[in-house]
C-alpha cells in the first residue's frame, strides 16, 4: 500500500473515500495498526489518561508527546503520523507555538501537528502552516477546554454554540489545515460542516457523515473500564482477556505448574 500524505487524504475526500485514524502511543502498538491498514496514526495527548494516569490531558508536557510520538514514528511504515500539541505548548504565543511544532517534527518525527481551537487560534494554524508543518484541527469537544465547558458535554446543541462552531470550522480551513476533527456533536452540525469544508474531517462521536473515523485505541480494544461514553464502540474486551492470562499465571506458579520441563533448559 503507498504512503498516507495529506494530499491521499485530500483526494479520500473528493473520491468518497472514508478515512480511518486510530490513537498509538508506543512502538508495538503502531507497528500493529500500521499493519493492519489504519490511514493515520494520532499520537494524542489522550497518552496523558490512557497511559500516565493524569485525570486529563492538561498535565502533558511537550517531552512527553516528543517521548511518546518517537516510538509511534519507529512503528509504521504507511500511515501518516499527528502529533497532538499539548496545552499551553500553542496558546502562550505564536512564536512558542511555531517552535513547539517544530519540535514535534524535528525532534518526535511527526508529519504534523493537532492542535484544538477555531477562531480564536485561526493565526496560530496560519502561522504553523506558513513554515511547511502542516495542521490539523479540532473542534467540538476539546478536551484541553475542560474546565470552561464544565465537563464532557455535547457542543453544539443551542443554535449560538451550533452558528460559533460553523465559524470555527471555516476559521480553521481558512487558515490552511488539512484536515478538522469534530469531537461529540450534533450528526445534523457534523454533517454540514464536512459538506460546506473543502478538507477532510474526522469524527467521534459525530455522526457517520463525515469524511473519517477515528478512536482512541484503548476504547476499541476495551482496555479503558471506567470511561465509556455513548461514541465507543469496542471491538474486544482485552481488559477481561489480559485478566484471565495474568490470573492463570498467578495460579501455575503458586500452585508449581509453571514453569515445565519444556519450559526450562538442561
Amino acid at each position: 500500500m503507498d504512503k498516507i500524505t495529506i494530499l491521499s487524504l485530500q483526494q479520500m475526500k473528493e473520491e468518497k473515500k472514508k478515512i480511518t485514524m486510530l490513537t498509538a502511543y508506543d512502538f508495538p502498538t503502531a507497528q500493529i495498526l500500521d499493519h493492519c491498514g489504519v490511514d493515520m496514526l494520532l499520537v494524542g495527548d489522550s497518552v496523558g489518561n490512557t497511559m500516565l494516569g493524569y485525570e486529563n490531558t492538561l498535565p502533558v508536557t511537550m517531552e512527553e508527546m516528543v517521548h511518546h510520538t518517537k516510538a509511534v514514528v519507529k512503528g509504521r511504515k504507511r500511515a501518516l503520523v499527528v502529533a497532538d500539541m499539548p496545552f499551553m505548548s500553542y496558546q502562550v504565543s505564536v512564536e512558542e507555538a511555531k517552535k513547539n511544532a517544530g519540535r514535534l517534527i524535528k525532534e518526535g518525527g511527526a508529519e504534523t501537528v493537532k492542535v484544538e481551537g477555531g477562531e480564536n487560534i485561526e493565526t496560530v494554524i496560519r502561522a504553523i502552516c506558513e513554515i511547511d508543518i502542516p495542521v490539523m484541527g479540532h473542534i467540538g469537544l476539546t478536551p484541553q477546554s475542560i474546565h470552561r465547558m464544565g465537563g464532557y458535554h455535547v457542543q453544539g446543541k443551542e443554535e449560538k454554540q451550533r452558528e460559533k462552531l460553523l465559524a470555527d470550522a471555516l476559521a480553521v480551513e481558512r487558515a490552511g489545515a488539512f484536515a478538522l476533527v469534530l469531537e461529540v456533536i450534533p450528526v445534523s452540525l457534523a454533517q454540514e460542516i464536512t459538506t460546506l469544508l473543502k478538507i477532510p474531517t474526522i469524527g467521534i462521536g459525530a455522526g457517520l457523515h463525515c469524511d473519517g473515523q477515528v478512536l482512541v485505541i484503548n476504547d476499541l480494544l476495551g482496555i479503558s473500564a471506567e470511561f465509556r461514553p455513548k461514541f465507543i464502540k469496542r471491538y474486544v474486551n482485552l481488559q477481561d482477556i489480559i485478566g484471565k492470562a495474568v490470573k492463570d499465571f498467578i495460579s501455575e506458579v503458586k500452585e508449581g505448574k509453571f514453569p515445565e520441563e519444556k519450559h526450562s533448559f538442561k
